[in-house]
């Protein structure tokens, strides 16, 4: 007899994928509108156009008009009525085209959403999730090139979201759906083109803490958003120089996430501060004052902070770009805090670029 042999399959291990930021968003959103049907998506051109940045392009042929809901040009009739409807039940996605615009709702998130929770004892919980993109670098000049996530991270009722990575574009909005309370999604327009890998094993991710981006010992480089990857690439600078530089990415603007913050400039004892909001009243300089109120002793020199500058965003590129934080600034403030002075060559950026200071450029 001829003996048989029966081969078993193999089960090969999911890889990872190919995307962009803007596609993880587009996902997340289409996951949410399968799986709830309390959820809804509003905003101006969300529909017909797929939003101001495409992130929702193609949904309202998946899931129709009454699910992916174009409003007038009048932010706080629509934030107002996604309020309402979160004070309904629903699970309401309001989205605002950008920051600056989200000012003419200010009211209705700042004293509706952010209170009625507590005004009625906990009787009225407002489940809205609310996005919008942020930021500047593209050449969209002074009103449309705001950094205020800032401001909203001040207000009390709020939680603030800052996602900067493929893994945390996909998976922060399950969890801010969830949540009673409204949530703010900040998204920088750097980033919606971004594109990389995402990982096979990726999942929910928590909202609740910071995340280390990268390890280090020598300088903590705290950031978010549209500067993370700024940071990253400063510390692969720094690392050519011999200095190894930690990033931490917020993710979460309020509540911040002291205890990974303090973890890490406990081990460093050096941090420099990245923030694209303006110096003056920043979250940049929250995060400085809760590093001197409880880690002074870990401190082996004064936070730096590295922002942008003081004045209405320039249109035009090269002013844009002296502007915001960039690379060189960061590497120049990682430099200052451990007592190294900058190499006499520099990077082709250093070159170009000028280091941001207290009241300006210089």
């Amino acid at each position: 007899m001829t003996a048989t042999h029966t081969r078993t399959a193999v089960p090969t291990a999911p890889a990872d994928r190919k995307t962009t930021y803007r596609e993880a968003m587009r996902e997340a959103l289409r996951e949410a509108l399968r799986t709830d049907e309390r959820v809804f998506l509003m905003g101006e051109d969300v529909g017909r156009y797929g939003g101001c940045f495409g992130v929702s392009l193609g949904l309202l042929e998946e899931f129709g008009p009454e699910r992916i809901r174009d409003a007038p040009l009048s932010e706080s009739a629509f934030v107002g009525a996604g309020i309402g409807a979160a004070l309904a039940g629903m699970r309401p996605i309001v989205e605002i085209m950008t920051v600056n615009f989200s000012l003419l709702a200010l009211d209705q998130i700042l004293n509706n959403a952010a209170t009625l929770l507590h005004m009625s004892g906990g009787q009225l919980p407002v489940p809205i999730v609310i996005r919008m993109t942020t930021g500047a670098g593209r050449q969209l000049a002074a009103q449309h090139s705001h950094s205020l996530e800032g401001w909203y991270a001040h207000i009390p009722g709020l939680r603030v979201l800052a996602p900067a990575t493929l893994t945390d574009a996909r998976y922060m909005l399950a969890p801010a759906l969830a949540d009673p309370d409204p949530v703010l999604i900040f998204e920088h327009g750097s980033l919606y083109n971004a594109s990389g890998e995402l990982p096979a094993d990726a999942g929910p991710v928590g909202i609740d803490h910071a995340a280390v981006r990268r390890a280090g010992t020598d300088v903590s480089l705290i950031t978010y958003g549209g500067s993370l990857p700024k940071a990253l690439a400063a510390a692969d600078d720094l690392a050519g120089g011999g200095i190894s530089a930690e990033v931490v990415d917020l993710r979460t603007l309020r509540p911040l996430d002291d205890a990974t913050i303090g973890d890490s400039v406990a081990r460093t004892h050096r941090a420099v501060v990245v923030d694209e909001g303006w110096r003056s009243g920043s979250l940049a300089a929250e995060i400085s004052a809760r590093l001197t109120e409880q880690h002074f002793y870990d401190l082996d020199a004064p936070v730096e902070r590295v922002c942008s500058a003081e004045v209405p965003m320039p249109y035009a590129r090269r002013l844009e770009e002296a502007a915001l934080p960039q690379v060189h600034g960061i590497v120049a403030a990682a430099h200052r805090t451990v007592g190294d002075p900058m190499p006499a060559s520099g990077t082709d950026e250093a070159k170009r670029l000028p280091v941001h200071r207290e009241g300006g450029l210089r």
